[in-house]
């Protein structure tokens, strides 16, 4: 059976507490799949710009008034 490597702690907290700005507070109770999440939004966010029609869905859905 292979060893399974370390876990990312340094990583983890950058995101977490950097990235996100989490307080530590928030970032010690959140569990590691809340984290996972977080990170999976992040990087989809982070993917690409939205486009137009996206950008006018959300600008119908979401008015400011």
């Amino acid at each position: 059976m292979k060893p399974s490597a370390a876990f990312p702690w340094s990583d983890v907290m950058a995101f977490g507490l950097g990235r996100l700005a989490w307080p530590p507070e928030q970032f010690w109770a959140a569990t590691p799949r809340e984290i996972a999440a977080a990170l999976r939004a992040h990087q989809s966010e982070a993917g690409g710009a939205t486009d137009r029609a996206a950008l006018a869905a959300l600008m119908a859905a979401h008015p400011d008034s």
